[in-house]
């Protein structure tokens, strides 16, 4: 059965009101946003979440490779699983928002390999050796310079012995590239290749080879995708409601000002337009200059738009090409209006429920 989560803002307290609501209107699990300069701590968020929660997901939507060490990412995140009694997860990207706050670029991809098979190690029990610890002598020499009579000869998460259930590991991923690293070290891949059934299954015929080319059983992991998805009869507000979001997650495929995968010449040239208006000041926001200037053929194709029996048909399509999971993304933007929750219930009381009758 397919699973279908949304964002939240990782606001600590706020994070329990949308919880709440979420997991008594029938959506399977909650992500948070995880950019420091922008949103308070995902893993405090989460942990509070799981405190007035009993079934629905939890984890972050996305965090990165960069702003945390890989033991310290996993020592959260498994404790948001003792927190929830097994129910989290944990989401990575290679960074967008919460590197440019910092002056930084997306992780580069060996970095990112590297440090996605470190945090499936710890998540697994496992010990990562000093050696493959990325820090500069600069930033913190070896500890062998402290002259100890004994310290620790690799690292592990000493209180995890790995038992039970793994926290899962998911990736998003958009960039060729991306999608193979992804498929040799997550659990499961979440395209961020917009509503565009023939970019989903290119991802998916891509990571499927890459696991073979890898030695791997190519049926050994799991898809989903992030969709921007507003239901409505207005189609031209329902197309306002959808801009922001999409325009964020549209920018992945052009990130580095190349669209990437299967597109028509229209959605090339829209993309091309997205990389170059995009302003960070303005993430995630419907009036920024990048969300604008979006065409609306581009909205309707990228993007889940219309009636609810619209969006129910687009989306049973992208189902069918092997996907167990849609993420419906920047909700906390979508809410902000009477018309977004509008939307938002619609949602939970049509699309929801047909959606769950698939399987």
């Amino acid at each position: 059965m397919v699973e279908i989560w949304t964002h939240a803002l990782a606001s600590p307290r706020g994070v329990m009101k949308t919880a709440v609501d979420l997991e008594e209107n029938g959506w399977d699990g909650l992500c948070v946003v995880d950019s420091q300069n922008l949103s308070g701590d995902p893993f405090v968020a989460l942990a509070m979440a799981a405190t007035v929660t009993d079934r629905i997901g939890l984890g972050t939507g996305v965090s990165n490779s960069v702003t945390r060490i890989a033991a310290s990412t996993a020592s959260a995140i498994l404790s948001v699983d003792r927190i929830s009694n097994g129910r989290a997860l944990v989401g990575l990207g290679r960074g967008d928002s919460a590197l440019a706050h910092i002056g930084r670029a997306p992780a580069r991809m060996k970095q990112f390999e590297v440090y996605l098979r470190h945090l499936q190690t710890y998540l697994q029990g496992g010990a990562v050796p000093f050696n493959e610890i990325e820090m500069s002598d600069d930033v913190a020499p070896a500890v062998s310079h402290l002259g100890l009579a004994d310290e620790p000869e690799e690292s592990r998460i000493t209180w995890h012995n790995g038992r039970g259930k793994k926290v899962p590991v998911e990736v998003a991923a958009s960039g060729p590239l991306a999608i193979k690293v992804a498929a040799r070290q997550a659990d499961r891949i979440m395209f961020t290749l917009g509503a565009d059934a023939d970019r989903i299954a290119w991802g998916i015929d891509l990571a499927k080879q890459a696991r073979r080319d890898a030695g791997l059983d190519p049926e050994g992991i799991a898809f989903g995708a992030y969709i921007n998805c507003v239901p409505g009869k207005d189609l031209d507000q329902t197309r306002d409601l959808a801009r922001g979001g999409l325009a964020t997650f549209a920018r992945f495929s052009v990130m580095h000002g190349k669209p990437n995968g299967p597109m028509s010449p229209e959605a090339a040239q829209a993309l091309q337009g997205l990389y170059d208006t995009y302003d960070m000041n303005k993430h995630t926001q419907d009036d920024s200059r990048q969300a604008s200037g979006l065409p609306t053929d581009f909205i309707d194709h990228f993007g889940v738009i219309g009636t609810p029996e619209k969006c129910i048909e687009k989306l049973r399509s992208l189902i069918a090409i092997g996907l167990d999971k849609l993420f419906f993304g920047v909700m906390f933007r979508l809410v902000q209006t009477q018309e977004g929750r509008t939307a938002k219930a619609l949602m939970e009381k049509e699309i929801l429920p047909e959606l769950r009758q698939v399987s």
